[in-house]
């Protein structure tokens, strides 16, 4: 009988040891890994030389929202560091000349990472996040021929003067970038109802309220990158574009491939250097182009040769453009395009009926 019972006691222990859940010395050590340890956040932190209240229990939990959330994504930061050799440079000198904070610089990041194409669900375009009415207010052409938004010495230009602009307007550099984020008139807006000067005070939309915070996390990851376990080679750090830049008056549209094959360079190239031009042709009328370095003096010559030849003879005018040839009437374009009179007008900001030869018309 205790023969019987200690051999179920022991099948029962066996089968305790097998069903519940254990974890191993090793298995313990390998999960201990999978914890991280939270990076620290500096005690005081200034942006554009204006101190954050970190002291704040609200203000110090809104800044460890997004540089937790920064910090830990990794690849992104990557990309900052890499990407940052290619434009901080330049931006860094035309803030020095401008004599405006360098933390403005934190503000393009957090606004595109940087990224010339990148686009907002609410239609903001390039490096500085610039919807079309705002670039077109601070100097900026944007339509369906060149959008200078993603143009980054351009946009840099505009978005440089419209911060300015918003300093004076509010006193602060943080109420500056906030209406930079939302709107100086809903900035206006808030403070007459709340009565109150101080960023840190006013009640905004969640994604204003956030976005100082941001600005400051990327500072705060992209001065001490190493101190976070970012650990950038020189040698995979982009390099700043070298091209040459030439003022154009273009009469008639060219396509790409014709001028890049003048140049002794590429379709590619061109567009890559340029990624303002939305078609595959230069536009008429008057901008800056970018042509791979040594090539600028070719330029004109190039121009003026192509300029007496038919560009859409070997291309064709692609299906949502169409060129305009000798004697084409817009009623004419109508009847080919199957699109009215009205619409071509609209798309084309046409007034009257005046069109020319070489222009190209955009078909949707």
């Amino acid at each position: 009988m205790q023969a019987y019972i200690k051999t179920s006691l022991f099948i029962i222990l066996i089968f305790s040891i097998l069903l519940c859940p254990s974890i191993s010395l090793s298995q313990a050590q390998t999960r201990s890994t999978d914890i991280e340890t939270a990076f620290l956040m500096p005690k005081t932190l200034t942006i554009c030389g204006e101190p954050m209240p970190l002291g704040n229990p609200w203000a110090w939990e809104m800044l460890d929202r997004e540089f937790t959330i920064a910090v830990w994504d990794k690849a992104q930061v990557f990309m900052w560091l890499k990407r940052a050799g290619r434009y901080f440079p330049y931006l860094e000198q035309k803030l020095a000349e401008e004599k405006m904070p360098q933390d403005i610089k934190y503000l393009a990041i957090a606004e595109s990472s940087l990224i010339s194409n990148i686009k907002s669900n609410k239609g903001a375009v390039g490096f500085w996040q610039f919807l079309s009415e705002t670039a077109k207010r601070n100097g900026l052409r944007s339509d369906r021929k060149i959008d200078e938004r993603r143009d980054f010495v351009q946009s840099t230009e505009a978005a440089l003067n419209y911060l300015k602009k918003l300093k004076e307007m509010f006193g602060t550099w943080t109420l500056a970038m906030a209406a930079y984020n939302c709107g100086e008139n809903l900035i206006e807006k808030e403070i007459r109802k709340q009565q109150q000067t101080d960023y840190y005070i006013l009640k905004l939309p969640e994604e204003t309220e956030r976005y100082i915070y941001r600005i400051a996390a990327i500072k705060i990851i992209m001065e001490n990158p190493e101190v976070y376990g970012y650990r950038m080679p020189e040698e995979k750090i982009y390099k700043p574009f070298k091209y040459d830049t030439t003022s154009l008056n273009i009469k008639k549209a060219i396509h790409l491939t014709d001028f890049a094959k003048a140049l002794g360079t590429s379709f590619k190239e061109i567009r890559d250097l340029n990624p303002k031009i939305i078609d595959d042709y230069l536009p008429s009328g008057s901008y800056e182009l970018n042509t791979p370095l040594g090539t600028g003096t070719k330029v004109q010559e190039a121009l003026k040769t192509l300029s007496a030849k038919s560009s859409s003879e070997q291309y064709g005018p692609s299906s949502k453009s169409y060129i305009v040839q000798e004697g084409d009437t817009l009623n004419g374009i109508s009847r080919i395009t199957g699109i009215s009179v009205d619409r071509l007008k609209e798309i084309n900001n046409i007034e009257g009926s005046l069109i020319k030869p070489g222009q190209v018309l955009y078909l949707e």
